[in-house]
């Protein structure tokens, strides 16, 4: 995996792959916040639906200013907190009439998590060549 890694990044060089990174964790991470939004303004429930949405928009937010400021360690920790999206996503799959939405929910947090590692790679050696 590393020496595929490292043939990657001499074919592509780091400045493009740091680049298509921030384009994948930017896009993904954008649909995963409308997708928990969206999820919990459609909890059927007769208490406050501001509870649900906040408990699964707000741990997405909390890595809002490392994402905004580049920091590779925010995003190799926001590629963890994403594994818990994608756990989720496939519970409910599993659920009947959920397969869509669990499907899609699981791919863009693969899809986030794909981007912030591979963000947090590139990026860290990117920084260490230019000091």
């Amino acid at each position: 995996m590393k020496r595929w890694l490292d043939n990657l990044e001499a074919r592509a060089g780091l400045v493009a792959l740091v680049t298509r990174c921030r384009r994948l964790v930017i896009g993904s991470y954008a649909i995963l916040i409308l997708m928990m939004i969206y999820r919990g303004v459609a909890v059927e429930s007769e208490a406050s639906r501001i509870g649900p949405m906040v408990a699964f928009v707000l741990p997405l937010v909390l890595f809002l200013p490392s994402i905004l400021a580049r920091r590779a360690r925010g995003h190799a920790w926001l590629a963890f907190v994403s594994l818990l999206y994608f756990a989720q996503g496939v519970m409910v799959a599993g659920l009947p009439g959920q397969l869509m939405r669990g499907s899609l929910e699981a791919l863009v947090s693969l899809a986030l998590f794909a981007g912030c590692t591979g963000y947090a790679r590139f990026r860290s050696r990117q920084l260490k060549t230019e000091a």
